[in-house]
């Protein structure tokens, strides 16, 4: 990709509408001044004093927070809230950053769900204290969130479906949820329906699935021939496994085993080494090839803290506005080498972020 076609697919985000379901969690950073340490008159215990209070919207929130810095022209939330303080204060963030609330439910039966992060120093983040649900998420949420979901699949770009919650069942993305997006991807096979999921990726069909290394599905040495080039040099991309990583090779045989089940394009996301882009479902050989597409260079400290919805906003809006495969994991990897440079906040990148570091890695 050159400038010049970096500029034409960002130059269309603003005309994009983009619909996120999934868990939306308040991330609640408390700055603790320790000079201002008491101690507790009842338990004797260090009572930590806060200075500021950093409310904003986490996990699906975060990708929004993403969507809105690049760009997008509307961006829509579907989700669950709690009628609770950390409700109040997650719907302000979202509404703040544009976010198109109306899809976000309040029940009185949740919680608002909830990262406590008390930091010393601003930085230093201390024991977290989280909140969310662990029963089993409400029927009449659930289906109405589906109605809603189906209501808006017809007037938006994308969909970004991010499934945060371990514990199955216990979060938006249920088993329900991810049959609706399923039936969706087979209906409208030109809509980007795109997930990600902290613990249950594997569970996702018939839509586009991004996921770490670690959860693609092991395969043996014969399974994932198809697609690899016969000029694929297998001796160096072993070398890029030194340390104990798996070497490129495998984890190409493993994308494309992952998009055999899927049925549709699977991106895995790297780390330092960047991003493989498998595509899925039947086609040409080119169709069904996985490619490493290189992540860009970071010099000195780094904070990894959000680089994956980073990602997925990027690959996401890319594929909105055309790109092919490799394309969109280019500008994922450039939306991650934007925000780990930002040390101790979950960061965004903007069109303008992304435009100058790729100009410097070029």
């Amino acid at each position: 990709m050159d400038m010049l076609r970096l500029k034409e697919l960002l130059g269309e985000i603003p005309k994009k509408r983009i619909a996120v379901v999934g868990d939306f969690f308040l991330d609640k950073l408390l700055d603790i001044d320790r000079s201002l340490d008491e101690s507790s008159l009842e338990t004797g215990l260090t009572a930590y004093q806060v200075v500021r209070k950093r409310p904003s919207p986490g996990a699906a929130g975060t990708v929004t927070n993403n969507l809105d810095a690049l760009g997008v022209g509307e961006i829509l939330a579907v989700g669950a809230i709690g009628d609770d303080g950390e409700g109040y204060d997650l719907l302000k963030g979202l509404r703040a950053t544009g976010v198109d609330t109306e899809g976000l439910v309040m029940a009185e039966q949740l919680f608002t769900p909830t990262y406590t992060k008390p930091m010393f120093g601003g930085l230093e983040e201390t024991n977290r204290i989280d909140i969310r649900n662990r029963g089993v998420f409400p029927a009449a949420v659930e289906a109405g969130l589906i109605h809603k979901l189906r209501e808006l699949a017809g007037r938006v770009d994308a969909i970004i479906a991010l499934d945060q919650v371990v514990e199955r069942n216990t979060g938006v993305v249920t088993d329900a949820m991810r049959a609706a997006l399923a039936e969706l991807g087979r209906e409208r096979p030109g809509l980007v329906i795109f997930a990600d999921s902290r613990a249950n990726i594997h569970l996702f069909r018939d839509i586009i699935v991004k996921c770490n290394h670690s959860e693609t599905p092991d395969v043996g040495p014969d399974a994932g021939g198809m697609g690899l080039d016969s000029g694929f040099d297998e001796a160096a991309a072993n070398a890029d496994g030194a340390g104990g990583e798996e070497s490129v090779a495998v984890l190409r045989r493993r994308a494309l085993a992952m998009a055999t089940i899927t049925n549709r394009d699977v991106y895995v996301t790297l780390g330092g080494r960047g991003i493989i882009a498998a595509g899925g479902g039947a086609g040409t050989t080119a169709e069904r090839e996985a490619v490493l597409v290189p992540a860009t260079r970071a010099e000195g400290p780094i904070d990894i803290c959000g680089a994956g919805d980073a990602a997925t906003a990027g690959i996401v809006c890319a594929l909105c506005c055309g790109a092919a495969r490799a394309e969109a994991a280019l500008v994922g990897n450039l939306a991650a080498g934007v925000t780990i440079k930002k040390i101790g906040v979950t960061g965004t990148a903007s069109r303008e972020e992304i435009i100058k570091i790729f100009s410097g890695e070029r």
